[in-house]
């Protein structure tokens, strides 16, 4: 699995309403608009931002299934687009 649970509470957990779940070079990684539009990231596959993902679990603090669910919705969507 590529996205788990404790990514999805990461960035759920991200004091940045704008921060992203991005994939790079084989990590899941939270940044903010400013790391993402940085060099260091160029090339990052953006899996969900913030906003995204609140307004999905209908909470900013899911449930543990909540979590396990979200991040297994996330994982499916990065293998079907080859990440």
């Amino acid at each position: 699995m590529t996205v788990n649970a404790s990514d999805v509470q990461r960035l759920l957990g991200s004091s940045d309403s704008e921060a992203a779940l991005v994939l790079i070079e084989g990590r899941v990684e939270v940044v903010t608009p400013d790391q993402l539009a940085s060099p260091e990231y160029q090339g990052a596959l953006q899996i969900s931002t913030r906003g995204e993902l609140v307004a999905r679990a209908g909470d900013a603090q899911p449930s543990e299934r909540q979590l396990a669910e979200l991040a297994e919705d996330l994982d499916t969507a990065v293998r079907n687009l080859g990440g």
